[in-house]
């Protein structure tokens, strides 16, 4: 009969079918660059409703992409605030 024991795995043991990156030694991400990039793009979405535009559905656009950009950065910050309490 199958135990109801949950078995852990080992953080250090990486299949390298699942994850190629893990045969030549980098395994991660860059989450300070990623979220920098992403104010930044939001910045330079908002910059962009400066010019000659014709009519307003543009200024739409980019304040709704901006505001996506942002409250998925904000999501994010509040995901990696409350990690480790779960």
């Amino acid at each position: 009969m199958a135990s109801k024991a949950i078995e852990k795995r080992s953080g250090t043991e990486v299949d390298t079918r699942d994850e190629p990156s893990a045969e030549w030694g980098w395994h991660g991400g860059f989450p300070k660059a990623t979220r920098f990039a992403g104010w930044f793009t939001v910045f330079a979405l908002l910059i962009m409703l400066i010019g000659n535009h014709e009519n307003n559905t543009e200024n739409v656009w980019l304040v709704g992409m901006a505001i996506a950009v942002a409250f998925g950065l904000v999501l994010d910050i509040r995901k990696r605030r409350t990690a480790w309490r779960r």
